[in-house]
């Protein structure tokens, strides 16, 4: 009997092997449980200095367990160092802008002087006008080098301006007391030493009476269409909700909020604020607040079915009259009135947090909670009941246009911007019109600027920084590497030199491993017992 014989009689029967798990599998499992993402993408890195090339794993950089569990480990860990540092501060974020340089003010006149050159050029109909335009592109990402930020005067001169609303507040709403902000974000102070915050859910308003699993008591009451349009626009309602509060506690109040669906399928807002407020003050300014979408009309549908506006090359036509429709902008400069008004419901749940307690931490857990879910994992229908409820909702939102540039305008006779030959009527990509989203917001995670005057990247240095530190106590050096002199190139699919990618997980399993092993020496060596393995591991440095 050959040794191959022999190691298949040992293996057992067919069945016993087939339930055995494959190789990469393991190295998959592997990777996780040592933090190495495992779906990374290859790049090529090039050294302009000894001509080597290599292949580097990258991190996708994933936030959802399902697709890349330490990606989104990871991920959810920022957010919570992020919400942390932020909420209980107790002292002032320093913003004040830095007097502009010399390199900046030259640079900006020369700018000044091409744009100049660039309009008469288009004036003229002369053809350097490209490349005069591409020079100030470069002009523009040298700026952006140096350090200035903000919007840059655009070469084409100024763009149109929207139709101007009335700000008069709705008769239908009650009246929000206003102060003048404040540019502070600590909110008062308690007894010489308690800076108390609060913890915050808002939801959106009832549509009707629904079952303890979120399905409505009754469907044909239930008010899909509203459902569809708040949900929409529930990003904008969230905006304008933030702003009246500022403008009614007068102090600039900063906010980490998390988006998550309610059973029912709506949006609603947990936020963690700092400083505090009173219950009595937010349920006013939530009462108060509303946002007015100054849409043209959709209600009722145009097009429908087989018969839909057909593209005659430069326009969308009716099918029948072969008639342009009504381009978008003439659309909205007719409108009379707001095509809907969005809001929240009327309980609002608020409580004091302390900074420091075990509490807080609690609620920072429950914020972030299901940061590292998709949509679509959280918004489940587990009955026929529910699926029903949701086949609706989304048949409402189907028709429910989600921007200025959506093709569902074109159901309603008025052509989207930006709309062109490969437009469907009827079909967007956006987000709103997910079967798995049922009309969630996209951004499920939003921070102020104030919040903790850092931005993800900058936690993510601080925590490089904080590794680097401990492992250079115990002898450890880790020394930055001049990145100008590498090269950078993605790998494209199906590239022959490409590495497969059970060798790109050993080899960063491999260094995870050695990571690891310094981070928890330099750990001991400070009197620290190193976490879990399986735990959040250290970015590397």
């Amino acid at each position: 009997m050959t040794t191959h014989d022999q190691t298949i009689q040992n293996a057992g029967t067919r069945a016993e092997r087939m339930r055995q798990p494959l190789a990469l599998d393991v190295i998959t499992a592997t990777a996780e449980q040592h933090g190495v993402c495992v779906r990374p993408f290859t790049m090529e890195v090039g050294d302009l200095e000894t001509g080597e090339l290599r292949h580097v794993a990258v991190p996708c950089g994933s936030t959802v367990d399902s697709v890349c569990k330490p990606c989104a480990t990871k991920a959810r860990a920022l957010r919570i160092t992020q919400c942390r540092e932020g909420w209980h501060s107790e002292e002032e974020p320093d913003f004040t802008p830095e007097p502009p340089t010399q390199n900046q003010t030259e640079l900006l006149a020369f700018r000044a002087d091409l744009v100049q050159a660039y309009q008469q050029a288009v004036e003229d109909g002369e053809a350097e006008a490209d490349e005069l335009r591409e020079e100030i592109s470069g002009v523009d990402a040298e700026l952006r080098q140096l350090g200035v930020r903000g919007r840059l005067p655009s070469p084409d001169g100024p763009t149109k301006r929207g139709v101007k609303r009335s700000t008069r507040r709705r008769q239908d709403s009650p009246n929000l007391p206003r102060k003048k902000v404040e540019k502070r974000t600590l909110g008062r102070e308690y007894a010489g030493r308690f800076r108390p915050s609060m913890f915050v859910t808002l939801t959106l308003d009832s549509y009707g009476r629904v079952r303890d699993d979120g399905t409505p008591a009754n469907p044909a009451t239930y008010d899909y269409w509203r459902a569809a349009r708040d949900a929409v626009h529930f990003a904008s309602l969230v905006d304008r909700w933030w702003q009246n509060l500022r403008r009614c506690v007068g102090w600039d109040v900063q906010y980490f909020a998390t988006v998550e669906p309610q059973k029912r399928a709506a949006p609603h807002l947990h936020a963690a604020i700092r400083g505090s407020i009173s219950h009595e003050v937010l349920r006013q300014v939530t009462a108060a607040t509303y946002h007015q979408v100054w849409w043209p009309a959709h209600d009722e549908l145009i097009y429908d079915g087989d018969r839909l506006p057909i593209w005659d090359g430069e326009n969308f036509v009716d099918p029948d009259t072969r008639k342009p429709l009504q381009d978008w902008e003439s659309a909205v400069e007719d409108v009379q009135e707001p095509a809907h008004v969005a809001r929240f419901g009327v309980q609002v749940h608020s409580k004091g947090i302390l900074g420091r307690t075990e509490e807080a931490g609690r609620h920072i857990g429950y914020l972030t909670k299901y940061l590292t879910k998709s949509t679509g994992e959280i918004v489940t229908a587990d009955s026929d009941r529910q699926r029903r409820h949701h086949d609706r909702l989304h048949e409402e939102l189907s028709r429910t246009p989600c921007s200025p540039r959506c093709p569902v305008w074109l159901l309603y006779g008025i052509q989207p911007v930006g709309a062109n030959g490969k437009t469907i009527p009827g079909h967007c990509k956006g987000r709103a019109h997910r079967r798995t989203t049922l009309g969630l917001p996209g951004r499920r995670v939003l921070v102020s600027r104030k919040w903790s005057g850092k931005t993800l990247a900058d936690h993510r240095a601080d925590r490089k920084a904080f590794v680097v530190q401990a492992l250079k106590a115990v002898g450890i050096e880790k020394t930055e590497p001049d990145r100008s002199r590498f090269v950078w190139n993605k790998i494209q699919p199906g590239d022959r030199n490409a590495p497969p990618r059970a060798h790109l997980l050993m080899h960063a399993i491999a260094e995870r491993v050695t990571w690891r092993a310094e981070y928890d020496k330099a750990l001991l060596a400070a009197g620290i017992d190193p976490p879990n393995p399986s735990a959040t591991p250290p970015i590397a440095a």
